[in-house]
């Protein structure tokens, strides 16, 4: 299922809808603001709460932690060595990690898992739309889980001064 997100909608105090390709509301993201870290909290179409993502206050690296019912289900960060692009990390709490790499400034990778099999791809091409790109997700993986680590992916490399 693919999903249109707008590029840079992640600003704390802000809150965007992710969109179905058709049109139709799918999550909310919510910018919390009057919190001492980043945190944005996915929610359904009804408001039910279905993730939380922080920026991790003390890290060597930049990092992000996405959380569910409480209890932290992936973090995300940027690899250290990647000389010739960026990429990212997901380490995910039950021992699978993915791996997010391709043109990350352009809004144009993919999401792999421990396998190298792709589960999700983003890309600024399949719309016409100024600003936004989408996020095709492969059948049977967690949707607020990778729509999480596209938020987080985008965060972190605007928080490195290259989405600005």
């Amino acid at each position: 299922m693919k999903f249109l997100m707008r590029d840079r909608m992640f600003s704390i105090g802000d809150d965007h809808w992710i969109t179905t390709e058709h049109g139709d509301k799918a999550f909310l993201v919510d910018g919390k603001v009057l919190r001492v870290s980043d945190t944005f909290e996915l929610k359904d179409p009804s408001g039910v709460k279905v993730a939380v993502i922080k920026k991790k206050i003390v890290s060597v690296r930049d990092a992000m932690k996405i959380e569910r019912d409480g209890e932290t289900i992936a973090t995300v960060k940027k690899k250290l060595f990647t000389p010739f692009r960026d990429k990212y990390e997901a380490h995910l709490d039950d021992g699978r990690e993915f791996e997010i790499h391709g043109n990350i400034l352009d809004h144009e990778f993919d999401i792999e898992d421990d396998n190298g099999d792709r589960v999700a791809r983003i890309s600024r091409k399949w719309f016409t739309l100024r600003d936004t790109y989408g996020i095709d997700i492969e059948d049977g993986q967690d949707v607020p889980l990778l729509l999480c680590v596209a938020v987080c992916v985008d965060h972190l490399q605007r928080m490195e001064g290259h989405g600005d």
